[in-house]
């Protein structure tokens, strides 16, 4: 077997969920001719800062939600995965 290759298990994705505190935008930034506009936005969640890239100017979220999404650590930072920053719903706000 090739060496560098793992067989079997892969790392689970991290997961938060908390209040979003702050949220600053930069961009547009042009990756390469052909691709469309990224924005990357700064976003503060329960004290911990995360980096997000999207399309997307605006974000589904707001500052004061309480937000839950998947995010992997590198050595730039914390980084929340595409398309999983969403709203986190508290079934008892539902009775």
């Amino acid at each position: 077997m090739a060496g560098g290759f793992r067989r079997g298990k892969r790392a689970p994705k991290l997961e938060a969920r908390g209040e979003l505190q702050s949220v600053e935008r930069e961009g547009p930034f042009k990756e390469w001719l052909g691709m469309p506009d990224l924005y990357r936005f700064q976003l503060v969640v329960d004290g911990e800062t995360y980096s997000y890239q999207t399309e997307e100017a605006e974000l589904t979220v707001a500052v004061g939600d309480r937000v839950v999404f998947r995010y992997k650590e590198t050595k730039a930072g914390k980084w929340v995965d595409r398309n999983s920053l969403a709203k986190a719903i508290d079934p008892s706000d539902y009775q």
